[in-house]
């Protein structure tokens, strides 16, 4: 499911890219939609379901049904209250927003430089989008609800309705007006809706639909928010840290924003097929073997998230950097998206790339501490990786400029990964086992491997001009392929079955 769901992402992302490539336009739609991400990952899928589902899975494990319904109602009534809130100020401040998180612009607008429209459209524009964290924030609760019950496919399907919304958008709406951004933005909108309306069904079919009442004093509440309160600043902290980044890069030049986003997709993808949705897995996991003192079970589970990493998250990780321009090209360069758009996208996706792994473990090495209860260590962690992200931003942007910002985010996720491990290790709560080492190790030799044949057998930079989309398009499913085959024969060869990480889970 959540491979339909990323893959429909980079449908969606080659349709924007077609229609509006890398020039201003495109930099204040993804400016307006970043803005309601950052907060949904904190009420919603980040913070929220790192509190709620432990709390959640204990009340399921040792609680009664009626109790459990009561939960559901008291968190669903206190959440909707908050999010109501936070939307409408959204909605009727976006100005503020506009000026706060895009200071270039908002200082054009002062002395009417060439990029004050740019602030008077992501002004509008976030009035339209800001709602969807509002219908995100709801879908997330009840994804959450589903994945304690093991319904996980439900929860990951659902993104597949926001890009199908905004293809929609895109090919039929958007290209009739005169500013197509505007359009994009009300896909955002209409998919925020589908998506909450598309979940309700399964939470009556799993008897946990309720009516929302509010709950502050809830015992089950105070634990949820007092879990949840150290866990906003975690999951804060890389929010804060693109928040920063589009900052910095609404002061270099146009563009900036939409090469870091498109890398930045790019990265998403095998980040959220693999890491996240391990992690998503784990979770309910480790705390239910938590709540039922199942220690050796825990580092099992830990250990499996781990190798599970490995075994996707290396050669992804390889192949992102090696293939960076092929990749951007065969989903990209078409329409308003040039070969020299490309060529600077793939700089910064090579910057992100390198911190794939990185990013996957902290995935997989915070739940450790979440499903035990424990937000404020992860909290502590991240807040150093976000200060270090800063300095190390200013510190690349004045000579490398957006490849910079991400060079700093990639650097910071290698502390803050290294961090989390050595806080589990010091607690004895999870060490990584001689065996698991033995695996790295034979996935490293066999990415390796990959990497090599994918340099030496693929095609030169000026095949890949020549072709047209067609040809670029197999040329690349061939390196891919051959990639693939190369890292498993390897694999195979050194003695790691693969299938036998999938009994283990």
């Amino acid at each position: 499911m959540t491979l339909i769901s990323r893959v429909l992402g980079l449908v969606r992302d080659i349709v924007i890219a077609n229609l509006m490539g890398a020039g201003s336009s495109a930099d204040v739609f993804f400016f307006a939609n970043k803005i309601p991400n950052f907060l949904r990952r904190l009420f919603a899928e980040g913070a929220f379901a790192q509190a709620f589902v432990p709390v959640l899975t204990e009340y399921q494990e040792k609680k009664t049904p009626e109790e459990t319904r009561e939960l559901l109602s008291k968190v669903a009534g206190t959440l909707g209250l908050l999010v109501t809130l936070v939307t409408l100020f959204g909605v009727i401040g976006s100005p503020i927003l506009a000026a706060l998180f895009g200071g270039g612009w908002f200082l054009d607008w002062l002395n009417d430089g060439p990029n004050a429209e740019k602030f008077e459209l992501a002004s509008l524009m976030l009035k339209i989008t800001f709602p969807y964290l509002w219908f995100i924030t709801f879908t997330a609760l009840a994804g959450s609800i589903l994945n304690t019950r093991g319904r996980f496919a439900v929860s990951a399907f659902t993104p597949v309705f926001l890009n199908i919304s905004v293809i929609g958008f895109a090919l039929y709406l958007a290209p009739q007006m005169e500013q197509p951004e505007i359009g994009l933005s009300w896909g955002i909108f209409f998919g925020g809706l589908i998506q909450f309306l598309f979940q309700i069904p399964f939470l009556m079919g799993e008897k946990a639909l309720v009516k929302p009442s509010w709950g502050w004093n809830h015992p089950g509440v105070v634990k949820i928010r007092t879990l949840m309160i150290p866990a906003l600043f975690g999951v804060s902290v890389s929010q804060i840290n693109l928040l920063f980044d589009t900052f910095i890069a609404s002061f270099l030049m146009t563009g900036s924003i939409s090469w870091l986003y498109y890398s930045d997709r790019l990265l998403e993808f095998p980040l959220g097929l693999f890491g996240i949705a391990i992690a998503t897995v784990i979770l309910p996991a480790l705390s239910r073997n938590f709540v039922n003192a199942e220690g050796e079970g825990f580092k099992r589970t830990m250990d499996w998230g781990v190798k599970a990493i490995f075994l996707l998250g290396m050669p992804a990780m390889f192949g992102l950097v090696v293939l960076a321009k092929p990749m951007l090209m065969v989903l990209f360069m078409r329409g308003a998206f040039s070969f020299e758009d490309a060529t600077m996208a793939s700089y910064s996706l090579i910057a992100y790339g390198s911190g794939l792994l990185n990013f996957m473990l902290i995935k997989v090495l915070a739940p450790g501490y979440y499903s035990r209860h424990d937000t404020k260590t992860p909290v502590r962690y991240g807040i150093i990786a976000m200060v270090s992200n800063m300095v190390l931003n200013l510190m690349f942007a004045v000579p490398f400029g957006y490849v910079g910002l991400a060079i700093a985010t990639s650097l910071s996720a290698l502390l803050n990964a290294g961090l989390l491990y050595r806080g589990l290790h010091l607690q004895n709560i999870y060490r990584i086992s001689s065996e698991t080492l033995m695996f790295i190790g034979k996935v490293t030799a066999a990415t390796l491997a990959m990497a090599l044949c994918i340099f030496y057998f693929g095609p030169a930079e000026q095949q890949w001009l020549d072709w047209h989309t067609g040809e670029r398009l197999m040329g690349l499913s061939m390196v891919i392929a051959g990639g693939a085959l190369s890292y498993f024969m390897v694999l195979l060869l050194l003695g790691v079955k693969p299938w036998k990480l999938k009994k283990a889970s």
